[in-house]
């Protein structure tokens, strides 16, 4: 059952239990007016027949003129009766005699007076005088007859009315539902042809349909962003894989089909496929990071002791770099953190100086205002103003003409890995003039 129907149904519904409210209040109203009516009609006939009694001298039995057959009549009729309930006067008769009251009324009327009772289809009031009673009567059908009228009055108009409602509420659904049919249409389309550039139009109105189209439009925008970085990553992958592919498979050619060569051009034959296959595991490994931070991956943090993680990469990376010279300056800072990803973080920010450096490193941990602060700079040339929010952003290079084998991708990295830790990361000046990476991590709570 479509949505449209459902709103209609349920549109007929409620007009449907209103209608059905509506008629049992009025039907319960009009039943209080009409057995009202009757009982004032007949205390007025009462009354009447009181007055002319208490002038009349002689209350002998009479016999009717011409007394009503109470069953086909529906007119008040009036009856008399001495102090023992004998008929004295009646205007009716059913099944051949006089109506009698019934025990409960004639017992009420001789504890309490006048009073009101229903029996066999008929409606009496019985009132006392000084030589007996009056009893005034008239049959139940004509209360019925009245009520029967205005529920089928109230039938025959709820039945055009329900109809009118479920179409009325059919119109109305359609016409709120148009936009959520067109918002669905269009998430359709742009599936199929993958045209995450297309918008809704904005509409007008600032109602839930209004919303949902702003929203849908600005989900469309991340899935385009989503899709052309996507993208982007895709061919800037390629091209940097490219490169060391390319090289790899010329000196593996000429390593295994080319010409007898001498040993120096074959060993830095072989030494370029190790370098370029070297570099090739190291983009294969950003790769990883990127993909596993872009599928969500959260790291789980535990208490590190930054210092130590500062001193043995910087050791290390003196190892591994002895041409460039490698100051050191740290204090006692705990952070809570992965202490694999803060590695790679040194690592990273340690192998962007070391490719701008001119002769000196530095790496500074910092303690301030319940933050430690990681900094390394270089002596090289720097970062433009306007470039150092760009360059943490994948395969942007500030210069490409000194950048050397970098692909980039190191900074989208360590950024990714400083959210992961609740800090920040910055790119500035560093002591020496050069470029300078700070990072920002919140320090550990004593407990």
């Amino acid at each position: 059952m479509s949505l449209r129907l459902r709103l209609a149904l349920f549109g007929a519904a409620v007009v449907a239990a209103t209608l059905v409210i509506f008629g049992v209040l009025l039907y319960a109203l009009l039943a209080r007016s009409v057995t009202t009516n009757q009982d004032d009609a007949l205390r007025a006939r009462a009354g009447e027949a009181v007055a002319s009694l208490k002038t009349a001298s002689n209350l002998a039995p009479q016999a009717p003129v011409a007394p009503a057959n109470l069953a086909t009549s529906s007119e008040v009729f009036l009856e008399v009766f001495d102090s023992g309930w004998n008929v004295i006067y009646s205007t009716a008769h059913l099944n051949g005699s006089p109506p009698m009251p019934s025990a409960r009324l004639r017992a009420a009327a001789q504890r309490t007076g006048a009073t009101f009772d229903t029996d066999n289809g008929l409606r009496y009031f019985a009132v006392p005088f000084n030589a007996g009673y009056v009893v005034t009567g008239q049959s139940t059908r004509v209360p019925k007859s009245n009520l029967s009228g205005v529920v089928g009055f109230l039938i025959i108009s709820g039945v055009p009315t329900l109809i009118a409602a479920l179409a009325a509420s059919w119109l109305v659904a359609g016409r709120a539902l148009k936009p959520l049919k067109d918002v669905a249409g269009a998430a359709d389309e742009i599936g199929r042809s993958r045209d995450f550039g297309r918008r809704l139009p904005k509409r007008k109105s600032r109602d839930e349909v209004a919303l949902l189209s702003t929203s849908f439009n600005r989900m469309l925008e991340q899935l385009q962003d989503s899709f052309e970085s996507q993208r982007r990553f895709v061919a800037d992958a390629s091209h940097e894989l490219r490169t060391p592919l390319t090289t790899i498979q010329g000196n593996a050619g000429l390593l295994a089909h080319g010409p007898p060569i001498a040993e120096p051009a074959r060993r830095a034959a072989a030494a370029d496929i190790a370098e370029e296959t070297e570099r090739m595991g190291r983009l294969v490994d950003r790769f990883l990071t990127l993909a596993r931070a872009d599928s969500g991956l959260r790291l789980e943090l535990a208490p590190v002791d930054l210092r130590r993680v500062v001193v043995d990469v910087g050791r290390q990376a003196a190892a591994v770099h002895p041409e460039r010279k490698f100051e050191v300056e740290v204090v006692d800072a705990r952070v809570a953190g992965d202490e694999d990803a803060l590695r790679q973080l040194l690592w990273i920010l340690v192998d962007n100086a070391s490719r701008h450096a001119r002769s000196t490193i530095s790496i500074d941990l910092e303690v301030d205002s319940g933050w430690a602060r990681l900094m390394v700079g270089d002596d090289g040339p720097g970062i433009a103003v306007e470039e150092r929010e760009r360059v943490f952003e994948r395969f942007y290079r500030a210069d490409r003409s000194r950048s050397g084998h970098g692909a980039g991708l190191g900074l989208s990295i360590a950024r990714w890995i400083t959210d992961q830790h609740g800090g920040r990361i910055i790119a500035d000046s560093s002591r020496a003039g050069g470029a300078g990476l700070y990072v920002d991590l919140p320090l550990l709570r004593p407990s």
